[in-house]
């Protein structure tokens, strides 16, 4: 029952991501290097909070920091993508790339959100690949898919938190600033609740966070209700 459940928590958080990946990203080398730039980047993040964690061993402090330095890095890499650009469109082989500046935003934020959620969930997958470790020390055996279903939303949030971002910072709108570092440190803060596990609650509020970011996000990248009807029709 392990391995099935390993592969079922694995497709599960990292299903829809790799199948955004593939049909969005694989096919276009500069997409492929600013996704990995942005994973290094969130990579520095958890190195530099990690060290404020050996000075101050708490977790709640240790993750308000975590958060504030994701978004900072967040706006490095930001910083970076926009005084590349001329660069990145002579060597763009799809010049959507960077005439679509949410291209560069949601790029750059899939890969902050699948090095998360790796970081997240590969110690866990470890686990649950046996032997049985379900209801260890009178635990839960809704622990895995709990722990899968938030590493996908945290994936989703950081590619919609990335296009707000961005997006906010050009136009100047300091609410979307503020509301994408609160609601950040909102959802990560949350997912402390597990270690009673509050498990229904963390899954809950945590996906309506996603559902709302998603629909500002698509509103902040020019969708309409006419352009989703659009798509979802195949039109």
């Amino acid at each position: 029952m392990t391995l099935p459940e390993f592969f079922g928590c694995t497709f599960i958080a990292f299903g829809p991501p790799f199948a955004l990946f593939v049909f969005t990203i694989a096919n276009d080398p500069v997409r492929i290097i600013i996704l990995i730039a942005a994973a290094f980047f969130w990579l520095l993040s958890l190195l530099i909070s990690s060290l404020w964690y050996a000075v101050i061993p708490n977790i709640a402090c240790g993750v308000v920091f975590s958060v504030v330095l994701q978004e900072a890095f967040r706006y490095i890499i930001y910083r970076i993508l926009r005084s590349t650009e001329q660069g990145l469109h002579a060597v763009a082989e799809d010049t959507r790339v960077t005439d679509n500046k949410h291209i560069l935003a949601y790029v750059s934020g899939l890969g902050f959100g699948i090095i998360s959620g790796m970081f997240a969930l590969v110690n866990v997958l470890a686990d649950m690949s046996g032997p049985g470790t379900m209801g260890l020390k009178s635990g839960t055996e809704l622990f895995f898919v709990t722990s899968a279903a938030q590493a996908l939303s945290i994936i989703l949030l950081h590619t919609f938190w990335s296009v707000i971002f961005f997006n906010a910072f050009d136009t100047n709108n300091y609410i979307h600033i503020g509301y994408v570092v609160g609601s950040h440190l909102f959802v990560s803060l949350i997912t402390l609740l597990n270690a009673n596990e509050l498990y229904t609650a963390t899954l809950l509020i945590s996906y309506i966070v996603t559902i709302f970011t998603g629909v500002l996000a698509f509103r902040v990248a020019g969708g309409t209700s006419r352009s989703f009807r659009k798509f979802i029709t195949c039109q």
